[in-house]
């Protein structure tokens, strides 16, 4: 990580990080893709804390209007930049498919999320798209002038006061989430030092968190990286490439692994899995 400081923006050189495949992956749902005079800027949000970035060549960027004390503390660990990800990817293309998928999108870096924003964004994310998704956290932050409501926030809400959010069957889950870590029936600091089979049983205590969910609270808002969030896609990956489960120098590191095979076996188009 290298980076200096001019007017007021934070200018950064960094390997291994792309915006597109970073921010638009799927993992997080507060970043939106905007015009401005970079060839790749987006705008978003992490505890509560607004950030524009662009993108202005391959391994650079500006972190507009922000504070070296903010970069330092806030997003240098929010977008994992003190990883070496080129070891990753190293250890990861011992395996050919892997190899080919961290070619392909050599720029994913996964982000240090806030556990309750993620457990929330992913209760929403059940049988969804990744618009409706953003469409509806939007509602929501809205709704609580511009902030993610913390579970205290939200003490007081019922599946009919969240009908704003025009999120269906998934409001129920969302006052579940809220009444039981408001209660300390389930308390994410806790479960983020767990074992992980235990902090997955912990976080199915909340209706409508099944695996897939509770591995990517894990993931995505613990970093928890051997957690392994299986969808449509990754299943198919598994049956047609890993039948017998990922390789053992891969364990470690599973869920890194996933995104980038998520994305290359999604979008890359080289390989058919139907």
């Amino acid at each position: 990580m290298d980076y200096e400081i001019k007017n007021n923006n934070i200018l950064l050189s960094q390997s291994d990080f792309d915006l597109d495949e970073t921010l638009d992956c799927g993992q997080a749902f507060r970043w939106k893709k905007i015009k401005s005079d970079f060839p790749c800027t987006y705008s978003g949000s992490f505890l509560n804390k607004k950030l524009t970035v662009s993108q202005t060549e391959k391994n650079v960027f500006v972190l507009h209007d922000t504070s070296e004390s903010d970069f330092l503390n806030i997003w240098a660990d929010y977008f994992d930049l003190n990883t070496d990800y080129s070891e990753l990817k190293k250890i990861f293309s011992q395996d050919e498919t892997l190899a080919k998928a961290c070619k392909y999108a050599d720029g994913i870096r996964l982000l240090r999320q806030n556990s309750w924003e993620c457990l929330i964004s992913f209760i929403i994310s059940q049988n969804n798209n990744i618009p409706r998704i953003k469409g509806i956290i939007d509602r929501l932050c809205s709704h609580y002038d511009g902030r993610f409501p913390s579970a205290n926030d939200m003490s007081w809400e019922t599946p009919e006061s969240l009908d704003y959010l025009r999120s269906g069957f998934r409001a129920k889950y969302i006052c579940d989430a809220v009444q039981k870590v408001n209660s300390g029936e389930v308390n994410l600091d806790k479960i983020s030092g767990m074992s992980l089979e235990s902090a997955r049983a912990e976080l199915k205590k909340i209706k409508g968190v099944g695996t897939k969910v509770a591995e990517c609270v894990l993931l995505y808002g613990m970093h928890r990286t051997e957690a392994f969030p299986v969808d449509v896609w990754i299943k198919r990956v598994m049956e047609k490439f890993y039948p017998d489960g990922l390789p053992d120098f891969v364990q470690n590191y599973a869920g890194i692994a996933q995104q980038y095979l998520f994305h290359y076996i999604r979008t890359s188009g080289e390989v058919s899995i139907q």
